[in-house]
């Protein structure tokens, strides 16, 4: 007689029937969880990714390619500059650690590097959170983690990630060590891309923080998990590392909040049809129907964070969703969720003439008629409905 079927059984079943079959699941990433985080009203977005559904084979299959991602020579570019930054086992990592974040400490001389190496993300997990016990009690020395896997539970659902190295100090607390090949100059890089790295760093935190709760859950004190992560890039324009403390306090703060606000996995996949399946293979009307099936929250920050973005636009502007212009144009506008509805209401055709939205809409509209010389039914022709769009 076959087991019951536990909870966390059912719904990785479930998530498996969601993928298609013999589909292998893509592993969910800190970059993608922070980008999750970004949009937790997308219920789309979480289910596929809950699923380890690969977005960019599903937007290929549905005739809107992706080009979100990096490319390949960037990609070895990076694994080179990471290669050369823990040689020696990890010597100038450790430097650097030390130089940037805990001068007090004694200098690193030999480090310790445990193996981390295990069948499966599971094994993994277990054989990162011993090696960080083993070196949290270990005190007076420095260890360096590289590669450690971490989970993190995303709706209800374990998201296994990948930081490049995970640093304990002698005293140790823990701080989380990003690698990125873009560079410093005169000690600055790009802020945008160092608000990406800020980010991806702050899932990494959250993660080491779930570890350093459960080690402190027998009565012994948790470790000390840094707020402030090292960011390594090449200094000016050589391949020779530099680094800088990056504080993340912020970015967890907001990561831990949007991730909180998300819906269940499980829930979502409770109102799905039965039989729907985000598979590649399937026909591409039988696959769209299968995606509209779940609600999209597009805006067009999306455009640099998600696989789907190009078929959410398309969707969002064949709808004449508001959405489309940005969050902060939907923010402002209330209850008009279309660009028809606005346009209504800016010719006072509709809407409540008490509503903020609506009076605002109606002088702006009035103001353009008296600027253009035109009279105020202008507003509805087909140039200014684009224009809008």
């Amino acid at each position: 007689m076959p087991l019951p079927r536990t909870r966390g059984t059912a719904l990785r079943h479930r998530l498996a029937e969601l993928r298609g079959p013999d589909v292998p699941a893509k592993a969910l990433d800190a970059r993608a969880l922070a980008a999750l985080a970004a949009n937790p009203g997308c219920r789309r977005r979480a289910i596929l990714d809950g699923a380890g559904v690969n977005k960019a084979a599903l937007a290929s299959a549905l005739g809107s390619p992706s080009v979100f991602g990096q490319s390949q020579f960037a990609f070895t570019r990076g694994n080179a500059f990471e290669a050369k930054v823990k040689a020696d086992g990890g010597a100038e990592l450790l430097r650097l650690a030390h130089e940037r974040l805990d001068r007090t400490a004694e200098p690193p001389g030999h480090a310790r590097v445990p193996e981390l190496t295990a069948t499966g993300p599971e094994g993994r997990t277990a054989r990162t959170a011993l090696a960080l016990r083993e070196a949290t009690e270990a005190r007076g020395e420095w260890t360096l983690l590289d590669h450690p896997m971490l989970a993190l539970d995303v709706a209800g659902s374990p998201a296994f990630l990948e930081p490049d190295a995970v640093v304990v100090h002698p005293d140790g607390s823990w701080t989380v060590v990003e690698i990125k090949s873009f560079p410093m100059l005169d000690g600055a890089a790009d802020p945008a891309k160092v608000g990406a790295a800020a980010r991806q760093s702050a899932v990494y935190v959250l993660a080491l923080e779930q570890i350093a709760a459960r080690l402190g859950s027998d009565g012994a004190p948790a470790p000390r998990v840094r707020h402030r992560v090292l960011l390594v890039c090449p200094k000016d324009f050589s391949n020779l590392p530099t680094a800088s403390a990056v504080d993340v306090r912020k970015q967890r703060a907001v990561t831990a909040r949007q991730l909180a606000r998300l819906t269940r996995i499980e829930d979502i996949a409770d109102t799905l049809p039965d039989g729907t399946c985000f598979s590649p293979e399937l026909p591409a009307a039988d696959l769209t129907t299968a995606v509209e099936s779940v609600s999209a929250t597009y805006a067009p920050e999306c455009l640099s964070a998600c696989e789907l973005a190009f078929h959410c636009r398309a969707r969002s502007r064949a709808s004449g969703a508001v959405t489309s212009l940005g969050r902060s144009v939907r923010a402002e506008l209330g209850d008009l969720t279309t660009v028809e509805d606005v346009l209504s209401a800016a010719r006072g055709e509709s809407g409540d003439p008490a509503d903020p939205a609506v009076a605002a809409l109606r002088r702006a509209a009035r103001l353009r008629g008296e600027a253009l010389g035109r009279e105020p039914g202008a507003l509805g022709r087909p140039e200014a409905v684009a224009a809008c769009r």
